[in-house]
């Protein structure tokens, strides 16, 4: 018998893939010049030279035997030990070999570390406005995802209500920063108040609350903007890191999970990451990609580009109206449509050629999501169509 629960999941497809197919059929009927696909946060910038070249240089002069061999069940040592030298170096902290997993990528880290940290019935909390997929990734664990409801005023944490849900089947908090929809980042001030609050509970349950924090867009933070490391300010942090956003490398399908070393159970928990990838047939990423990445860590793509589109953006939708809590990185924004019925003024928008998420699947009603990795004369010229749908409410 065929398994009902992904036959239910077939009814509740991802809203943004949907839209970015719908987007590529109807580019093909009038030209993609003419589709203003602000769906999926595709990055649109190239990788680096420095991982361009390696890939070249790996593929020319190594042992095509071993470059294309099955990597150690962690990862492979020397890209372990070059991932945690240049966290110990950005953040001044004291990773070793042993607390890095090479994964495939943020969606891979955040399954093995959910699963790692509770057992079926345990809860995990995470922040509205969030990543749809958090809700397959975790509830596939047997765990329990719960949402906490949002200040839509700062993004930032409601924690009157997280305290409130906070109880003692609570194992772990996953939090998003800088954050997908939102584009917000959470200041030093509320991770503080995240990690005295969860010290507290600890204490309180007499059992560890990990923080898992989702950390893909870390290097995209607009100037000025403060963007603390979650895991120096507190111990029992699992870090699950993507180089999609950073290196723009999203189908290489590459990132790591950093434990701690303050964590408790820290030795233990990248052991156990091996063997959740039996159980969920991971296997690690690819050799090829590991050893190139570990060549391009203290580098990004030119990330400049989505600052730039921010700000015409936010410059220009603020003067047509629309309310939005401007972004302090990442490449989205997430602005309150101009009716209650995001899904009905995303339509309307469609109608436009103009592609826009609604918010019902980010845990917010009333908003829509624009991913602004896009060409930035694409971003100009999607202006007046703006115009025109703001209009429509005048």
């Amino acid at each position: 018998m065929l398994n009902q629960n992904y036959i239910d999941m077939c009814g509740m497809k991802s809203v943004i893939r949907e839209l970015f197919s719908y987007g590529s059929e109807r580019a093909k009927e009038i030209g993609y010049e003419n589709v203003f696909d602000y769906s999926l946060g595709n990055p649109s910038v190239p990788a680096p030279e420095s991982f361009t070249n390696e890939m070249i240089r790996l593929l020319q002069s190594e042992n095509p035997v071993t470059l294309h061999g099955y990597s150690p069940s962690l990862g492979i040592d020397s890209v372990r030990e070059a991932v945690a030298t240049s966290l110990n170096d950005r953040f001044d902290m004291n990773y070793q070999k042993q607390d890095i997993f090479m994964v495939s990528g943020a969606a891979g880290a955040i399954a093995h570390a959910a699963r790692a940290v509770t057992t079926p019935g345990d809860e995990i909390l995470t922040f509205a406005p969030f990543f749809p997929e958090y809700m397959p990734y975790i509830n596939s664990t047997g765990a329990v995802l719960k949402v906490v409801p949002a200040d839509i005023n700062t993004f930032q944490i409601n924690f009157d209500a997280f305290v409130d849900m906070l109880n003692e089947k609570v194992m772990a908090v996953l939090i998003n920063t800088p954050n997908n929809p939102s584009g917000i980042v959470y200041s030093t001030e509320t991770i503080k108040k995240l990690a005295m609050i969860l010290t507290e509970k600890e204490e309180e349950f007499g059992h560890p609350i990990y923080i898992i924090s989702d950390e893909p867009y870390r290097e995209i933070v607009f100037n000025g903007v403060d963007s603390p490391f979650i895991a120096s300010h507190y111990n029992n942090t699992i870090t699950c890191y993507s180089f999609s956003k950073s290196l723009s490398l999203p189908g290489e399908r590459i990132g790591y999970i950093a434990v701690n070393p303050a964590c408790e159970d820290s030795a233990l928990l990248v052991d156990m990451f091996g063997q959740i990838s039996r159980g969920i047939g991971h296997n690690c990423p690819p050799s090829i990609i590991q050893l190139a990445v570990s060549k391009a860590l203290y580098d990004t793509a030119d990330l400049s580009v989505y600052e730039t589109n921010k700000n015409i953006l936010y410059t220009e939708l603020t003067k047509m109206g629309f309310d939005i809590v401007e972004p302090g990185g990442t490449f989205y924004m997430f602005p309150k449509a101009l009716e209650e019925d995001a899904i009905a003024f995303s339509n309307k928008a469609k109608k436009l050629d103009l592609l826009l998420v609604p918010s019902n699947s980010f845990g917010v009603p009333g908003h829509f999501r624009i991913s602004y990795c896009i060409p930035t004369e694409k971003v100009q010229r999607s202006i007046p169509v703006f115009q025109k749908l703001a209009d429509m409410y005048l």
